[in-house]
């Protein structure tokens, strides 16, 4: 598996479990760190502008699906 088949399987991983539980994935839980880390690593990278082109367009989206559901209480 190349690197951009790995990173097109997170993203749709993370993507999947917003839309799926209407909330962020939370650091706290085990299995839902490797989600926390990808999109914490997604963001440096952005900031950092380096970010290739066609992950950039579809990891924007997911911040913008990330900023629908910030601070969402995972309890409700």
């Amino acid at each position: 598996m190349d690197q951009d088949t790995r990173w097109l399987t997170r993203y749709n991983e993370v993507k999947e479990f917003i839309e799926t539980n209407y909330r962020n994935p939370s650091k706290y839980y085990d299995e839902e760190k490797l989600m926390v880390h990808f999109l914490k690593r997604g963001r440096k990278l952005v900031n950092a502008g380096e970010m290739v082109e066609p992950r950039l367009g579809l990891f924007k989206e997911l911040l913008e699906l990330c900023e629908k559901y910030k601070r969402k209480n995972q309890y409700i």
